[in-house]
């Protein structure tokens, strides 16, 4: 069972800054797209970002533009994600998913029934 390890998450407060990091198998990182998405109580889980495997173009949802940034280390198999400026509606547990690239543009990787793998989740807090 492949399986994918977020770490980083924690209680912050707004302004402040976290870095998420996910560790995959190499096998699935060296050609998976990799994403991020979270989840607020009560709420559906939504995209954040993703970046590709082939050429690392970056994706964001338009709420995080500017303050997160996507990134991918391919010698270390970890994908991260630089979160600046945060705010108390940044709260959620955060999620890291591996997914073919099976299609190119946005609304190829905001969906999460296009990730195959999927890590536990790390919860992020942001007082105000």
């Amino acid at each position: 069972q492949v399986q994918l390890v977020e770490s980083g998450g924690g209680l912050v407060q707004a302004g402040g800054s976290l870095r998420l990091a996910c560790a995959a198998p190499g096998r699935i990182f060296s050609t998976y797209a990799m994403g991020w998405f979270r989840q607020a109580p009560g709420e559906e889980r939504k995209f954040v970002a993703a970046i590709t495997w082939s050429e690392e173009t970056t994706y964001y949802v338009d709420s995080v533009k500017g303050r997160f940034t996507i990134s991918r280390d391919n010698a270390k198999n970890t994908a991260y994600l630089q979160m600046n400026s945060l705010k108390p509606e940044d709260t959620a547990v955060y999620y890291c998913a591996a997914g073919p690239e099976l299609c190119s543009g946005y609304g190829c990787y905001d969906n999460g029934e296009r990730y195959d793998y999927w890590g536990q989740g790390t919860q992020v807090t942001v007082s105000s």
